[in-house]
């Protein structure tokens, strides 16, 4: 299945970010198998991510909760919160990838 996974960063963690940026992508360069797309969030008109927004294949949310608790910004406290959606492509005849 797919699934919609949505984070919030903590307020004033710009620098935090920053430190965490080389092993965030890393982390996710290790688990592409299931985070198969990945990127930042950022409020139209700033200059700084507020969160992220992923594309990941799993069988559940749990195996997904399972798998963000090793994630750099997630073990250093950069995020505030997630937000985890099962996904279901319109037209999924169509060959588009993701």
């Amino acid at each position: 299945m797919r699934y919609i996974v949505q984070f919030r960063d903590r307020p004033d963690t710009a620098a935090l970010r920053r430190e965490q940026m080389q092993a965030h992508f890393d982390w996710l360069r290790q688990h592409a198998e299931r985070v198969l797309v990945a990127g930042s969030l950022w409020p139209d008109g700033l200059e700084l991510a507020q969160g992220g927004l992923w594309i990941v294949e799993a069988g559940s949310e749990a195996e997904i909760r399972a798998l963000l608790a090793s994630d750099p910004f997630w073990l250093c406290g950069l995020r505030a919160s997630v937000e985890i959606w099962q996904w279901r492509k319109a037209f999924p005849e169509l060959n588009v990838p993701v």
